[in-house]
């Protein structure tokens, strides 16, 4: 597609996205003009009920955690109820309909508009002689044996180490004994956790990293734009691939690939009974660690700039996307040399309702970017003396999850960032793969509405 076709598609979908945007306001207005403003305010109140009630939920126990359930459950079908009443049955739906529609224009109309650049980190990928596969077979559910995992590297040509399911077993040095005898790639067909121990050894030697999609969740292979549907496609790189250059995460001297977090999920994750019951371990963990504010807090120095009081908080290698509201949970690049931040700090209802209203825009919510964050167990607000409080966060000990694997390190403990020290062999077709997408900006969308063709561009 031309430079030109580009430029009417852009033209073509700011103008929808403008049109859109404008008819959901004016949807708006016409129905505050029939039931008046009290019903918005009604909405909002509806939302902070529910955020108070999952705030009770989550922190308390016994009747406290009962009703916060039921408040959580029954202030939005409340607020249903009184839309409907109102006879927003028709108006509320198309007012979201529209807005939806001009999110989706505003998007592609700055994905059209974006000169198309190719990434200095990709380069055509040499296929491996003695590449190296450690496969966990209980990762994923057992993903390795579903999708024949074993049997396809090995008529590729690659050498398989599986992991004993039950006993434990040093990674790092199996990743160590096989680069020792000639492997020239090294994979994991397994959890992230597993991933980032040999992905430090393949960045050591600079060697290249072939991720397979056989965990649960897959963040790593999902950023990458993998298959996480059918792991066997991305022995497809051995073959077939194209080379990235990612960065690599390092808190405390470890690698991670992913996030590290401290706080809150952090204390459960150390429990023995997570992995087996996580949804029940969380519930029955968090009241100790949110009521009353009760629970550890964390200050941190991110660049210098001081974040205190923290619950929770995350440190993601390369941060997860703010700018496109459709793609929230993912990193839409993984070289860009920054780690993300992202602190919580809620002492009780109040401030849940305040986060629920106000989003991002809550003080109870951190969102920012740094290259080194140092985090320390929090000083208090009672200490009579910084100099003390100083040493007892220095010596202090705190529970750290490394790519969702439960360590506990001495603090302060620091976080930084490899740029681009890892080389990932990925298939050059890569289904998960998305565009960047620059941040939605409605100023520059209404300038693209506004443009007109110049004298020797299409009609």
């Amino acid at each position: 597609m031309s430079r030109a076709d580009h430029s009417d598609r852009a033209r073509s979908l700011a103008r929808c996205a403008v049109l859109a945007a404008a008819a959901a306001v004016l949807v708006v207005l016409l129905s505050l003009l029939r039931t008046g403003p009290l019903i918005i305010l009604q909405g909002l109140a509806g939302l902070a009920v529910c955020a108070v009630g999952a705030w009770w939920f989550l922190a308390h126990r016994g009747v406290v955690r009962v009703l916060g359930g039921a408040l959580a459950v029954g202030a939005p079908a409340a607020v249903l109820a009184l839309f409907l009443y109102g006879g927003l049955w028709f108006t509320a739906p198309a007012g979201v309909a529209l807005w939806a529609g001009a999110l989706a224009c505003a998007r592609g109309a700055l994905r059209a508009d974006r000169r198309p650049e190719r990434p200095a980190a990709v380069r055509p990928g040499r296929p491996p002689r003695r590449p190296v596969l450690i496969m966990n077979p209980a990762s994923g559910g057992g993903k390795v044996a579903r999708f024949g995992l074993v049997e396809r590297a090995e008529a590729l040509g690659a050498r398989v180490l599986l992991l004993t399911p039950g006993t434990r077993t040093d990674v790092e040095e199996l990743a160590r004994k096989a680069v020792a005898e000639g492997a020239d790639l090294l994979g994991v067909a397994g959890g992230d956790g597993t991933q980032a121990l040999v992905a430090a050894v393949a960045a050591e030697h600079d060697l290249p990293f072939l991720v397979i999609s056989a965990g649960t969740r897959n963040h790593l292979a999902m950023d990458l734009g993998l298959d996480r549907s059918d792991p066997s496609r991305c022995l497809d790189a051995l073959t077939d691939g194209v080379e990235l250059r990612v960065d690599l995460g390092d808190v405390a001297g470890r690698a991670f690939v992913n996030t590290v977090s401290f706080g809150v999920y952090a204390a459960i994750v150390q429990r023995p009974e997570y992995r087996d019951a996580k949804a029940g371990t969380a519930l029955d963990a968090l009241p100790d660690l949110l009521a009353g504010g009760a629970g550890e807090r964390l200050d941190a120095l991110a660049d210098g700039l001081p974040v205190t009081g923290q619950q929770a908080l995350l440190v993601s290698n390369n941060p997860y996307s703010a700018a496109d509201p459709l793609e929230v949970g993912r990193r839409p690049r993984l070289d860009g040399g920054e780690l993300g931040v992202l602190g919580i700090r809620v002492d009780g209802a109040a401030q849940a309702a305040d986060l629920a209203v106000r989003g991002a825009l809550s003080p109870a919510l951190t969102v920012l970017t740094s290259r080194r964050v140092e985090v320390r167990a929090g000083a208090g607000d009672d200490s009579d003396s910084a100099a003390d409080s100083a040493a007892d966060s220095a010596a202090a000990s705190i529970p750290v999850a490394v790519d969702g694997e439960a360590l506990t390190l001495p603090t302060p403990v620091v976080c930084t960032l490899r740029p681009r020290a890892l080389r990932v062999l990925v298939p050059r077709n890569r289904p998960g793969a998305v565009d960047q997408v620059p941040e939605l900006n409605w100023r520059r969308i209404a300038t693209l509405a506004l443009d007109r063709p110049g004298p020797g561009a299409r009609a």
